[in-house]
């Protein structure tokens, strides 16, 4: 890059010709939200982009194309759809799939979907409800309940078409899977963070699990008791959706340099699920749950519903 041109990091909107608006940098997707933009921070008020948040946008962006195809295929039904998204914070990803898919991808039509945001901290999930007001979202609710209140309020139907949860820490994970169990969602995205239980459990039975396998040498040490932890409590969430009836793809978020915290879950219940597939995951499930000396967590992972 020649030394006198400004970062791609720091340019701000492009120049606009007269009579047409500005455009802005190339990340942006055509007829987004820039006031949206700007609200959640992605966007400065000058309307740059710095690397942070350029790296935010990017994870967002990478989720709605794995989303999308799920949005069509329930809307294609024509009756109103839901989608529940769990741990929702500020709401970066409910708003920007609102924004992406009902004003761009399908601008000029009514809305036949509907939008919740869960969040536990009151003070966001006022503020989101505020900004929705203001941009005129109005398929958009916030509840300011746990994802395992979620489950009996009265606020949400009883049949819930997709379930989100983008880095829902600890077991909230495993809420809002729970959750999709119960309202028989069609289709779950889930992208886990951190989860201490199965380790606690593993630590706590290692030196009964070190006298009978040498396998338990996978999480003797600490570090590797953490890591093995989070690598096996993903595992038994895809075989407890599989038990259940959906069919389970996992695959990377965004590259490894973005984030850690990078596996995406995608589990998506077919009208008729494989009766031999669930219950030989069924099968799975309770094996690793024994062989890991964890059944403990069978009210957890692997308990009827």
């Amino acid at each position: 890059m020649p030394k006198n041109t400004p970062s791609r990091a720091s340019q701000p909107a492009r120049p606009a010709a007269p009579g047409k608006p500005a455009q802005v940098i190339e990340e942006i997707r055509p007829g987004q939200s820039m006031e949206l933009l700007k609200e959640l921070h992605i966007l400065t008020r000058e309307g740059k982009l710095n690397q942070d948040t350029r790296r935010k946008l990017k994870q967002v962006y990478h989720l709605y194309q794995f989303i999308a195809p799920l949005l069509e295929e329930v809307a294609a039904d024509g009756k109103p759809f839901t989608l529940a998204d769990h741990g929702a914070g500020k709401s970066y990803l409910g708003f920007i799939l609102y924004d992406l898919f009902f004003n761009v991808a399908h601008a000029g039509k009514t809305p036949v979907g509907k939008i919740y945001g869960i969040e536990t901290r009151a003070e966001l999930v006022d503020k989101s409800r505020e900004l929705a007001q203001r941009l005129g979202f109005a398929n958009m609710a916030f509840l300011n309940v746990s994802v395992q209140q979620a489950t009996s309020s009265a606020e949400l139907p009883a049949q819930v078409d997709i379930v989100t949860a983008l880095h829902a820490c600890d077991t909230a994970t495993d809420d809002a899977i729970a959750f999709g169990l119960h309202k028989q969602a069609r289709h779950m995205v889930l992208v886990p963070c951190c989860q201490a239980e199965v380790a606690g459990v593993l630590r706590k039975n290692k030196a009964l699990s070190l006298s009978k396998s040498p396998l338990a040498e996978l999480w003797r040490h600490p570090l590797h008791t953490r890591e093995f932890g989070s690598q096996i409590t993903n595992v038994l969430r895809c075989l407890q959706l599989e038990a259940h009836g959906y069919q389970v793809t996992v695959t990377e978020l965004v590259g490894w340099e973005h984030s850690m915290k990078n596996e995406l879950i995608l589990a998506s219940r077919p009208p008729k699920p494989s009766e031999g597939n669930t219950r030989a995951a069924q099968t799975r499930l309770q094996q690793v749950l024994t062989e890991l000396n964890l059944r403990e967590l069978t009210a957890r992972f692997a308990s009827a519903r």
